[in-house]
């Protein structure tokens, strides 16, 4: 299970991009409203109905989380006690954490980057704290960074990769005309 949590003020483009390819990929996602509610409003009005709230998510079921950001999205998932516990959860069993544009600040303010190459949306770099400045998309260990909404596709399409294997992931690019 692959929880993905929309705080309001997400991003929607990060947020419904891998949903949508990971689905395309046959993984099972699970849109997680953050703060007790189901419908929740990205960062440019529009509302997503999510699958679950946060009160019905399971850890055990999970073999990634994901992290969109977007303002205040970003601030809203990092003050949320869930999505701080899951990502807990999911570094102490070796799960799958990934994050884009300003959310992997979530994870540098944990010390969870540190040594690690991350990226994030320019601007936010103080905020990985140790990390070890990478490209578009990075992979560390169990930990998934991008920079922002323009690399949403690439960002899922290597989600799609990990949890898979190339040869899906590079069926799916060529099936969405993604030039990456």
């Amino acid at each position: 299970m692959i929880y993905i949590f929309l705080a309001e003020g997400f991003e929607e483009i990060e947020a419904l991009t891998p949903v949508d390819i990971l689905r395309r990929a046959g993984q099972q996602v699970c849109t997680v409203g953050v703060g007790g509610g189901k419908i929740i409003r990205g960062s440019h009005g529009i509302g997503v109905e999510c699958d679950l709230s946060d009160a019905e998510i399971s850890p055990e079921k999970m073999d990634m989380i994901i992290l969109p950001g977007g303002m205040p999205g970003t601030l809203n998932l990092e003050k949320s006690p869930v999505v701080q516990e899951m990502i807990d959860y999911a570094v102490a069993n070796g799960k799958w954490v990934a994050a884009i544009c300003a959310a992997p600040s979530i994870l540098g303010h944990k010390g969870l980057l540190s040594g690690k190459v991350a990226t994030c949306f320019p601007g936010f770099e103080q905020e990985l704290e140790g990390a070890i400045p990478g490209d578009y998309v990075c992979v560390d260990g169990k930990t998934v960074t991008a920079r922002g909404m323009g690399v949403a596709a690439e960002f899922a399409l290597k989600l799609v990769e990990l949890l898979t294997d190339a040869q899906k992931a590079n069926a799916l690019r060529l099936s969405l005309q993604c030039r990456v």
